[in-house]
């Protein structure tokens, strides 16, 4: 398969909230958008996490109170990250390994700039040429 690179396949721009968004605020972008996952940035664009469905999944299961818990509260912290000049295979074989649906795309001065879903490796996937994929 030839290279390709993560910048051709990310969506862009990516939905963001900050720490202390409520967690209802957060569902209702994810509900409205249609998307599943949003990451948490600082005022000059840094992750600091991502929130995920599986989040809202864990937060129901532990009963919490969306009108007092900010996204900060279940944000995942220890997120894996890639840049647009990654190439598909290598990050491909990261989601899988990792069981990851959803991977950052950040660069060093701008900081968050795309998210790479399992949704876009497929639509990739379903357009390429099967005989490139051997």
């Amino acid at each position: 398969m030839t290279d390709v690179f993560i910048g051709r396949l990310m969506s862009s721009p990516v939905e963001s909230v900050s720490p202390d968004t409520p967690v209802q605020a957060a569902a209702t972008t994810l509900l409205d958008r249609d998307i599943s996952s949003l990451v948490v940035t600082s005022a000059d664009n840094e992750l600091l996490g991502i929130l995920t469905t599986t989040d809202f999944v864990r937060m129901t299961a532990e009963d919490a109170a969306a009108a007092e818990t900010t996204v900060a509260d279940y944000m995942a912290t220890d997120v894996v990250t890639v840049t647009a000049n990654d190439a598909i295979t290598e990050v491909a074989e990261t989601m899988v390994d990792r069981g990851f649906h959803h991977l950052p795309v950040v660069d060093e001065e701008s900081g968050v700039i795309g998210m790479l879903t399992t949704t876009d490796l497929t639509a990739y996937l379903s357009h390429a040429d099967p005989r490139q994929l051997a």
